[in-house]
């Protein structure tokens, strides 16, 4: 059977090598290969008078020496990691949405090279993150490198549900970790402050203990706790991010935007949470 591969983008930057580490990481947790894939924006203006391709040889070999070095630091993070490499010629966001078709799951920087200071995710991140076809981690906060701290899942009732949960459950078992389950149920249009809300209900509770009954009983290994919250999800899951490992939430929300893949609350992690963030598809 195909052993389809954990993609991750390489650029060169710092944000890269977390990714390329976290990457590295679990691709040799769950015994899947990895590729690691740069992509070089070849723009054919700057060398259509250079009849000896010297212009391209050199971006080449350029692309192909940031793509050796997360190779090898692949197999420093992992040493046994089944691992390749390639850099690509084309449009970044393009050639990366095309590798996450064939991929378990895409991985990514916040930041990329060029990223303006005051932005706090990449536009190729961004743009991969909200329209790849695969699972995507977003390795950024405090990096690719924690192994103290839970994994934080966010928990709705959308028909995904079970499906997040199950990732959360699998990366908790993986790591030896705690599973935190948060469950926020602001009502909508709620902002913070606006009013005091009343502590969530016993059956509020009980609805949510059934919901991740069969996932504990699964995962017997895994300690869990459920928070209720009255608050919004983002705002609550960026808080446990500080002292998570990894923040699970799904792809879709409510209200998303056509043509996206990704609903709001999980473009706000991708902007603030301060450990990497993985958006289950």
């Amino acid at each position: 059977m195909k052993r389809h591969p954990i993609v991750v983008g390489a650029d060169g930057t710092a944000h890269s090598k977390a990714a390329v580490r976290w990457a590295a990481r679990e691709a040799y947790r769950r015994g899947l290969p990895l590729r690691v894939t740069h992509v070089f924006d070849w723009e054919w203006g700057e060398a259509r008078y250079d009849m000896s391709n010297g212009y391209f040889d050199e971006a080449r070999k350029h692309a192909e020496g940031i793509t050796g070095n997360a190779v090898h630091e692949a197999r420093v993070a992992a040493r046994d990691v089944d691992v390749e490499g390639d850099a690509l010629v084309g449009h970044a966001v393009a050639r990366l949405l095309a590798e996450a078709e064939d991929a378990e799951l895409m991985v990514l920087g916040n930041r990329g090279r060029g990223g303006f200071g005051s932005l706090l995710l990449g536009s190729v991140s961004r743009r991969v993150a909200t329209h790849a076809t695969c699972s995507v981690v977003v390795v950024r906060g405090r990096g690719g490198d924690l192994t103290e701290g839970p994994v934080v899942v966010g928990l709705d009732a959308s028909a995904m549900a079970d499906r997040v949960l199950e990732v959360a459950f699998e990366e908790a078992a993986g790591r030896g970790a705690r599973l935190s389950v948060i469950r926020a149920q602001a009502p909508v249009g709620y902002v913070a402050g606006d009013v005091e809300l009343p502590e969530p209900s016993a059956e509020e509770r009980a609805r949510v203990e059934e919901q991740v009954a069969p996932w504990r009983a699964k995962h017997p290994g895994v300690p869990v706790d459920v928070t209720l919250v009255h608050d919004g999800a983002a705002a609550a899951l960026a808080e446990a991010s500080a002292h998570a490992q990894l923040v699970v939430v799904g792809s879709r929300g409510r209200g998303v935007v056509t043509g996206t893949l990704l609903g709001s609350v999980g473009l706000q992690l991708l902007h603030h949470a301060d450990c990497p963030v993985y958006i289950v598809r």
